[in-house]
């Protein structure tokens, strides 16, 4: 099994950043992609960027030039630097891991999950 603890939620005012952390333990070896996925009230859950092992990313349209998601293999790490942050951003940011090397796939296609923070926009 594959533990997930997500950190760095909060509110910020728009425009503002924000950096989530994702720390991985228990049976990391089986992990290849990690990516952070976002549910806010009332809306489905929805992909916001991925990583694989090897460095290929992928984002959103909506999140393009404003989030950069990066890891760190040797710590089983991974980040969601968002900047220039609206108030459409604010939702339940949830860190997901797969053992297979995608970063496409809907919420069903992960593996892990955590347990998600926070993060609230103000206007």
């Amino acid at each position: 099994q594959v533990q997930l603890v997500e950190s760095g939620g909060g509110l910020v005012q728009a425009g503002g950043s924000l950096r989530l952390s994702c720390a991985a333990s228990g049976s990391i070896f089986s992990i290849n992609a990690m990516g952070w996925y976002r549910q806010a009230p009332g809306k489905q859950r929805e992909l916001v960027a991925a990583i694989t092992s090897g460095g290929s990313t992928n984002y959103v349209d909506s999140v393009k030039g404003r989030f950069t998601i990066s890891r760190v293999n040797a710590k089983n790490t991974v980040y969601l630097q968002m900047d220039s942050l609206k108030p459409e951003d604010t939702a339940v940011y949830y860190c997901a891991a797969a053992r297979r090397a995608t970063v496409g796939a809907p919420p069903g296609g992960m593996d892990y999950w955590g347990k998600g923070t926070l993060v609230t926009v103000s206007s």
